[in-house]
Parts: structure tokens; sequence; C-alpha cells
């Protein structure tokens, strides 16, 4: 016998020369031979750790494919081989490691692909810890290109040889691509990954798109389609089919979808016989690559469709070139041929997911492809011997394609057979079509009517769970009539959220997952009603991490279990009040001694504990806004506010400020326009129109804010409240004025209903709009609240919103004249503000309202409420209103004529000195404006700052320094100074009679912002949240309080005859570690979509740092 590994090591040196190598080669395994032949074609020369001898006892898995599928097996696989008996490879092609590609439309959200890893946060190569920590060698940018089956290894692109005692081919599918003359043009995409998405993001902007076509109108097409909507663009979704979703449903349920669709704004074209992709030259054959300028059609009577840009998604085709080579028997067309074990064809090889050929038939749905990951890590185990089945092996024998799906904002959803055969006799349908409504359901049994076998859900699924569940797994009669299931919960008057399903443990939760309510009520169970939280569930049983339409079933059965227990899910606003928004709402606004709730300090006294946090405060403060309406700078109201609110702008990036007036209506005067640009040229200020119909300007900082708005105001401009959670404006097209289609004067309504409205403080921001027609113009039925004019008034509508998470919204009152539009919106707006929660939206709040009396939904419960004054409030909804008009104030106005707010902008309250803005953040020049550069990302240089060691200045020579009077420094908030070349932050908590003094800079970023921060404590301990990022910090030590593990540096403070001294080091010292010169963000690589970025050097940057050491401090 030889030794394993030297012969090992023998084998991998003589690859290093071709003389030797064909000598060696017949005793060579195909694996080494293989391997010299890469070599010797300049192919990098790797191999895999896993051929060395200390492993040679461990199983050999290899994954091929990280996506969805591929990932679940290994997950699966980890917790069989609970002994770690394997070794794992996984092969993943793209850049980042396994991701939800289900939700990849909601990747616009954020930008940010962490949000959809499947295993934690990327760094900065795209890899996440989970694969360190569980032994898994990931194979990143690394495609498998060549299985050898007699071998049993895999080689990837980059020439690595992985062995393997057992492969899994999950490769998934790609999308095809019908051969369409023009499918090599710039412009054209298809969609599957993140890359696709940054791709059409890139081309859409160097390329001035304004429309985009989706070819195909299947699950993935609608989706895609979205995305284009998502991306600003005018989206046209093209099918070929006489109907949309052919598969999951039918023409009543094609209606009903469209109708949805049409109302985003999205165009729909059925029975689309597409000729040709034609270049902007013209040209429609397969060779020119001029960008996409249209469409043809082979339609009689259709006209040429321009758009620039083309996503195809027109269905899927399994990638199953890997196999190709070997022995693996394919499916004739494609698809690896699987048996109910997942095996393929040659030993040891399975296949998985939408590669896999399970009885002639490929599952595109994620729900198949977990199962088969869940069979197949079993019979793995087994085959290997980790795991042993006493009985039959686990199989798979099929998959339920029941599906429920949220799209473009509609619940589509179908079970059980929903498209009965032609020679199906036992068959009869129900149907329900609500056209009005937009709600179609049709429901297939039995020719006797007892069994329900199908069904085809849109517009409203919200009893889908039960309907399923008497379909698929039910074998009883309907112990009802089926006509009673036909009807919606939403025409019954049934909350969207309220539950279906009480008690039965086999029902299905999760169908992306297959988790039951049993496995959720035992995680619960499990983790006590303390731990047992919305996101712990979705860790432990992975209910929730699919498409995310079962998201409310889950807190509905977390909180149904945690009330079993004997506990409930707390609606507490934080840790300082047992009471939720609407709760301390109703307990301010009725006190019968209004003065003991007239602030912060009192309300806490009287209903909580504590100093109040980054939660609470602002709540109180919104509060205190809405009934009373007083200046929120004032009287101490300054350290309630929010971030945005107590600069009364936004804070943005580089910890620079936005400055957005209020522009009514959409409406300005010439010479407003002229003075908009003179101060954007006079601050620096990066200027943009937004999709409000106002004017941003960006960049300026916070103690140059007074001066800006003096000069606006002059001009006759106020806040637009853009800070707040305010109304925001009021959009309109320009109706009967200009418009040959308007019927009513829609901008001097939306003027006369923003200025009513202006400045009103409530639980979430809104919008609103006006059209002059019912072409919809100014898209009023996405705003919180909307106006469509009509020959006889206009048709009022509440509870839309556009964003991520779009809401349609719903129809008040018809043909009302403007006073009685303002005498709703009064009413409507004032409920929202007294009942809603923290930070609700008004279609979520509407949402969750009780229904009419008889019936309707929430919408007729607001009809009783606001129309017939079915709860007798109308009175105090209309005198609160009118309070709040009647004492409404221009924030800014009041902050310029004011000289003791305007002190509150100042950069530094010991010194009249100034940092410039690019001093601390590296500004670029693009395209002829100022704007921040990029933050790098988390974990690189630049971020997540840290001290040489937390006791750096131990040993320094320090000394009192006076930074000011007590009288100086505002009560319950920040202050900065400045000492030399370093910001500090002073934080007088006069709630505990104590003062802090730390580091200015979050070392998350490193903004300059912390003095910006709210104050308060968490389990008594005094803390500060940076405003940016909303990190929190322990003001006695520095600490970060959570999961990190920053740290501040802090200074002692003492008070002696009124004045506040700091202990400092020595300025050189101090500057050497917190000098603003030394820390100011910078980065060359900024994305320059353009290409003419120049950096713009820091003013002063050049000089030393002597003028500021000789600074002299205020006295």
């Amino acid at each position: 016998m030889y030794n394993s590994s030297k012969f090992t090591l023998f084998l991998f040196s003589i690859l290093t020369s071709t003389s030797t190598v064909e000598t060696f080669a017949p005793a060579l395994p195909s694996l080494l031979l293989q391997r010299r032949r890469a070599s010797t074609n300049n192919t990098p020369l790797r191999i895999s750790p896993l051929l060395f001898a200390e492993n040679d006892k461990k199983k050999r898995v290899v994954v091929i494919g990280n996506g969805m599928v591929g990932q679940r097996f290994m997950e699966n696989l980890l917790k069989i081989d609970v002994n770690k008996q394997c070794l794992i490879s996984t092969f993943c092609e793209e850049p980042r490691a396994a991701y939800n590609r289900v939700k990849l439309t909601s990747y616009f959200e954020t930008r940010n692909p962490s949000d959809l890893s499947m295993t934690g946060e990327f760094d900065s190569q795209g890899r996440t810890s989970w694969y360190d920590e569980n032994g898994i060698e990931l194979l990143l940018n690394d495609k498998a290109l060549h299985l050898d089956t007699k071998a049993k290894t895999v080689t990837g692109k980059s020439g690595k040889v992985i062995p393997y005692d057992t492969c899994v081919i999950a490769t998934g599918s790609f999308p095809f691509v019908p051969p369409l003359p023009g499918k090599q043009r710039p412009g054209v995409f298809v969609y599957r990954t993140i890359d696709d998405l940054e791709s059409m993001l890139k081309y859409a902007e160097e390329n001035n798109v304004t429309a985009a076509a989706v070819i195909g109108g299947g699950l993935l097409g609608l989706e895609a389609a979205k995305a284009v909507k998502d991306m600003g663009l005018e989206s046209h979704i093209i099918e070929y089919a006489p109907i949309l979703m052919c598969r999951q449903i039918d023409q009543g349920g094609h209606d009903a979808l469209v109708g949805k669709i049409q109302a985003m704004g999205l165009k729909v074209h059925c029975n689309a016989r597409t000729r040709a992709i034609v270049g902007s030259d013209g040209s429609t054959d397969n060779k020119s690559m001029a960008p996409v300028a249209r469409l043809t059609f082979e339609n009689e009577g259709w006209a040429d469709l321009p758009v620039q840009m083309v996503v195809v998604s027109a269905g899927i085709k399994p990638r199953d070139e890997v196999a190709h080579g070997s022995d693996i028997r394919i499916g004739e067309r494609g698809g690896i041929i699987v048996d109910d074990q997942l095996r393929t064809t040659e030993k040891d090889v399975y296949a998985i997911g939408e590669v896999a050929l399970h009885k002639n038939f490929i599952y595109g749905l994620i729900a198949p492809g977990y199962a088969m990951a869940e069979v197949a890590a079993k019979c793995v185990t087994h085959d290997n011997g980790i795991s042993r089945y006493s009985e039959d092996l686990p199989a798979f024998t099929g998959a339920d394609l029941s599906t429920k799906l949220k799209l473009l904002g509609c619940d589509v959803a179908s079970f059980g057979i929903n498209h009965p055969a032609p020679d199906d006799k036992d068959v009869s349908e129900l149907v329900w079509n609500d056209s009005i409504g937009g709600v179609y359901r049709k429901l297939i049994l039995n020719k006797a009517g007892t069994k329900l076998r199908g069904g085809i859900l849109v517009g409203d699924a919200s009893d889908y769970e039960m309907l399923h569940k008497l379909a698929v797994k039910s074998t009883s009669d309907l112990t009802s009539p089926a006509s009673m299931l036909l009807v919606p919960p939403s025409a019954q008057g049934k909350a969207r959220e309220e539950p279906t399903l009480v008690d039965d443990p086999s029902a299905q939760i999760c169908s992306c997952n297959d988790v039951t309510r049993e496995t959720i009520a035992q995680a619960v169970k499990d983790l006590g009603v303390k731990g047992a939280s919305f996101a712990a569930i979705k860790k432990i049983t992975r209910a929730g991490t699919g498409c995310g339409g079962c998201e409310g079933q889950v807190k509905n059965v977390l909180k149904q279990e945690i009330e079993k227990l004997g506990g409930s899910l707390s609606n507490h606003l934080c840790e300082h009040f047992t009471y939720s928004r609407p709760e301390l709402m109703a307990l301010i606004r009725t006190d019968s001694n209004p003065s003991t709730v007239d602030s912060f300090d009192k309300i806490i006294a009287k209903y909580g504990h504590g100093d109040g946090c980054e939660i609470c405060k602002p709540v109180i403060g919104s509060i205190l806004a809405s009934l009373g309406n007083e200046m929120i700078l004032k009287e101490g109201r300054d350290a309630l506010q929010d971030t945005n609110d107590r600069a009364l702008a936004n804070m943005q990036r580089s910890g620079t400020y936005s400055v957005v007036p209020r522009v009514a209506g959409g409406e300005i005067l010439p010479e407003q326009l002229i003075v908009l640009g003179e101060v954007a040229k006079k601050y620096k200020l990066y200027t943009k129109i937004t999709g409000a119909q106002r004017v941003d300007l960006f960049g300026a900082a916070k103690h140059e804010l007074p001066d800006i708005w003096e000069e606006l105001g002059e001009a006759g401009f106020e806040s637009g409240h853009a800070y707040g959670k305010a109304l925001r404006t009021v959009k309109s097209c320009v109706g009967s004025t200009w418009c040959r289609y308007g019927v009513q004067d829609s901008v001097s309504f939306a003027i006369r209903v923003e200025n009513r409205y202006k400045g009103i403080r409530s639980p979430h921001k809104m919008k609103s709009a006006v059209s002059g027609c019912t072409r919809e113009c100014a898209e009023a039925q996405s705003k919180d609240f909307g106006l469509i004019a009509t020959e006889n008034g206009y048709n009022l509508y509440v509870g839309g919103n556009g964003g991520s998470n779009p809401v349609h919204a719903q129809l008040l009152a018809t043909d009302i004249d403007e006073d009685t539009v303002i005498q709703y919106l009064d009413r409507y707006i004032m409920y929202y503000i007294l009942t809603a929660d923290r930070l609700e939206r008004t279609a979520v709040w509407q949402k969750k309202l009780p229904s009419g009396k008889y019936g309707g939904g929430p919408i007729e419960h607001l009809k009783e409420v606001i129309i017939e004054d079915s709860l007798g409030i109308c009175k105090e909804l209309d005198t609160r209103m009118a309070h709040l008009v009647d004492t409404y104030h221009d924030e800014w106005a009041e902050v310029v004529k004011n000289p003791e707010l305007r002190a509150k902008f100042k950069q530094f309250l010991n010194t009249d000195e100034i940092i410039e803005k690019e001093q601390m953040h590296e500004l670029i020049d693009m395209r002829g404006q100022l704007r921040p550069a990029d933050w790098p990302k988390d974990g690189e240089a630049q971020t997540f700052w840290r001290p040489p060691h937390s006791d750096i200045f131990a040993n320094s020579q320090k000394s009192w320094v006076r930074v000011g009077a007590t009288f100086e420094f505002p009560v319950n908030v920040g202050s900065p100074i400045l000492y030399g070349n370093t910001q500090l932050a002073i934080f007088n908590n006069a709630q505990r009679g104590e003062w802090y003094c730390t580091q200015n800079m979050c070392p998350h970023k490193q903004a300059f912002v912390l003095s910006q921060g709210i104050i308060g404590d968490v389990l008594g301990n005094a803390k500060v949240a940076c405003p940016l990022h909303k990190k929190q910090f322990s003001l006695s030590d520095g600490a970060e309080i959570g999961d990190g593990d920053l740290q501040l540096l802090t200074f002692p403070v003492k008070i002696e005859n009124d004045n506040v001294y700091v202990e400092l080091p020595a300025i050189p010292e101090l500057d050497a570690i917190l000098g603003t010169n030394g820390l100011r963000v910078s980065k060359s690589d900024c994305i320059d979509i353009a290409g003419d970025a120049i950096k713009v050097p820091a003013t002063g940057r050049g000089s030393s740092s002597s003028s500021f050491h000789q600074q002299k401090l205020r006295p």
C-alpha cells in the first residue's frame, strides 16, 4: 500500500513538467491528465484542497449551481450530516452567492443585493460568512463546464477540478429567447439575475430610454414588466397567447388582472405576433448592432410600437449543458432525466430544480424545487452511509402546482385542477366576476357540487389557504353550499388580513417552503413568548422567505400561538411606553387636563417611564404638532424631532441637507425659477426636478440653511415640508385652463387643497393629486387622497400610494363640488391622524379598518364615518382640522426672523469658524453639478472607523477646556463644538442632570453628524442614535449598543460656575486621531455614467492644520 497523501503530492509535482506528463500518463488518473492538458492550454493550474489526504475519509459532495434550490439542498444536507461527514463544494457562476430570485423585482426598493441574500450580508467579493462557518467551498464566478462521470470530477471555468463522491446538478434554467430578428441588438435583455437588472438600469439611463417592451405575459414576464415600471419607464407587455398567465388563469381572470395592470399605467398587448426588433437604423436583420428603436408585428392593422428597450421573458429552458458529453440521459426537449429519488441515469449524480426532468415534466416553481432539494439531501446521505432509511427511500412523486402570488399589487392564485381536461365530465363551475372591483373567482367542483376540485382567484385571494386545503388536501365533501365559498372575503366585509386558518395543524401557510401551521406553532413553543418574533420564525421555519406572499398569514399564526401560551404580540411603542401610537393619541387628546400632557416630559411622567428614545420622542412630537400645531423647534420640542424635522431639511448621504420649497399645484413664477437658480449657484447646490412638480436643491450645510431660506422667502417661497411626516405635494395636470380635454380647473383646486393642508403633521407622509379629466395625467388614484374631475365636480379617491408596494386608491364619493371635497378630506385626514399607527401610510391604515355595517370592506366604513357621521365624531374632526388650518405657520419664516431659532443652525456652538462641506466629504463634479463621492461599502476603508485602541489618550497630558456656558447648550440634545480641527458633540441631558462629550463623527460612515442624533436611554443607560442609520451608542462609554462593536471616543465633562469644561488632550494629539482633515470621506471610483466626473479639491486641503491649532475658543 502506498501513502495516499505522499502519492497525491508526487502527482501534483510532476504536473509542472511537460516532458514527464506523457511518460506518466498511462498511470495517472484521468483527473490529473485532464488537469495537465488544461495547463498546456494556458489554463491556470489549480487543484482543489479536497484532493488531499486529510479529507479522504469524508464524502465529497459537489453542487453545481448556487441558486435557491442548490442552496436549499446544502442547508438540508447540513441538517442531516450533524457529524460533518461530508465535504461540500458548490460552483456559482454569478459574482455573488445565493440570493432570492423570486423577489428579484424588490431589488429596486434598495438596490442592495444583500437584501435578497439567502445567507446574510454580502461582502465586497459577493460572499457571505455562512459558507466558511459551515465549511463549504464556494467557487464564486466559476461556471462548471465539464462533468466527468467516469473520473467523478467537475471542472470549472477557472480550470479548477473538483472530485466528487456525489454530484448534485442544480443549474436551474435560462430564459428562452425566441428566434426574433434583431434579438442581438443593444437594448435587448433577459430578466433572470441581479446583473440583468443592473445592466437594464445602466442601459436605460445611458440611452435615455423612455419606453420598454416585455415579451412574455407569464409569471416572469409580469415580474419583468413591474421591474420596467419601477425603473420609471413606460412598460408594455407583449403576449403571444390570447390571455396573460394562460397556465394559471382563464379569460375571466385575465380580464380582471389586465384591469388592475392597466390601472397602474402598464400596457397589455395579447395575441401579439412580433415580427422583428427594429434598430435605430431601420434594420430588421440578425446582424445589425444598431440599438432598439421599435417592435413590428405581423398582426393586421397593428402599428409599430416605439420602444428603446426589450426584455425577453418568454419561458425557460433547462440548463443541462454541463451533462452534455457524459452518459447522463437528457430529455428530447431538454432537462436531465431523474427518478423519484432525483438520481440521474449515471451513478452518484443527482439533478434537482428546473434542470430536472421528472416524469417528462419540468417544474418551474420554487416550491417543487425545494421539495426536490429535501428528497435529494435524504437520498444522498443514505447512499453515502450517513443516514439510513429502514423502509422506502424518500421520493419525489410530483408537486402541487397551486400558487398564490402578488403580481403588480394584485392577488393572483390558482389551485388544484384549474383547467379541467376537455374530456373531464365530472365538472361544474361557479364564477364571481366583479368587473368594477376587479375581482374574479372561478371554483371548479365535481358535477354534484359536493367536492371542490380547484379554482382561480384574481383580485382577492385572501381565503386561498382555506380553498387550497379543501381542494387539494381534503377528502371529505363540502359541509356548506359551494356558493358560500365563491363570495370573496372583501365583498363580505372581512378584513384582508383576517386569518382563514384557525386550528388545522396541517394547513399550509408557506407554499414556497411547504411550511405548515404546526411547524410554526412548534417554533413558537420552542422560542417561548419572549423569543418568538416574526424575524425569528422566518429564520427557523423559512416561512415567508420565498415570494413573501404568506407574511400576513405567518404573522397571524404567530399572534395566535403566542396568545395560546398566555402572551401577546406587543404593540407597545417602545420600552418607555406600554401603549401604541393610537392609544397614546387617545390618552393625550382626551385628557381632562390638557396642561398636564402638553410636553414630552409631562407625557412620559404620566404615561411612561425613563428618558425616551428615537422611537417615542418623534411620535410624541408628531402627536403634539397634530393637536396643538406649535412651532416644532420652540420650547424644547426640537429635542423630540427626528433627524430631518430638527433641521427642517432632509439629511443626505454626506451629512448635508436638501432644500425643497413648496410649489403648490406645480405652479411657479418665472422670477421664482430664476431665484432658485441663483441660490443654487451661490451655495453650490445640486439641482433636480422631482416627480412631484417641484425643485430639490441638494448639498446645503446646516449652517447655510437659514441664509438660503431667507433668500427664498423673499421670493415668496414657503417650506415644502419634504422633511416632515406631513403633506408633501398636490400634483396637478393643467386641467381646463390649457388642456383641450380638461373639464375642471385642476391647477387652481390643487393649489387650494395644498395650501389648506400644508404643514399638518401626520403619522406618515401624505401625497395628493388632482386630475382635470378621466385621462388621469396627475395619477390621483395612486395617492393618499386624489381627485379626478368630472363634468359635475370631482370623484374623491382615498387610501392609495405608489412606491415599492403600490396600492390603488378607493372611491369614496362621486361628482361632489369643491367645498364638499374639502369637508370630506378634513374628516378623512383627521380620522387618519387620530387613529393610525406609527409610520403607517393611509393605504395600510385604511386596509385595517373594519367593514361597513352591511359589508363592502373598509371603504364603506369610511363612508359611514365621514359622510354619515356614524360614530358621531365629525364635529370633533371638523374642529380639530379647522384649528390646524387656522394656526398654520411657515416654519422656515419663523426661523429666519427669530435670532434664537436661527442660532440652532450654527455649525459650532463655541466658535464662528466654519469647516466647509467639501473638507468633510469629497465632492464630484457630475455633468456640471456637485454631488458627494460614493460611500465605500461597509467593511471597506473609510467605514467602521476604530481608534488604534479605546484608551488612546490614556497617557496624554490633558487639561480642562472651557467650551461654553451652560445656558448656551440646548437641553436634551447634542451640540457640535470645534477644538482645533476636531469636531466634538456635547450632550446636555437635562432629564438626568448629566453632560456627555463624544466625537461628532459616527464611525459607521465617518459622517460628522452625531450631535444631531436623538438622545434617550435603553434599559436605563443613556444613549444617542446616529441620525443617518440609527446606530446607537452609549453616552457613558461610547460602546455601540446592539450587535455591533463600534466605539466612540468619549471625554469627561464638568460644570463649574455655570461653565462647561471638557477634559481634552493637546490639540495636535487630538487632531491626529479625530481631526476632520484626516477623516474626510473620499473615493476615486465613483459611478460616472456620463464619463465627465471631476474630483473637486477640498478648500484649504493642502494647507497645514496649524491655522486650526491657532483658533481661539469662544470665551
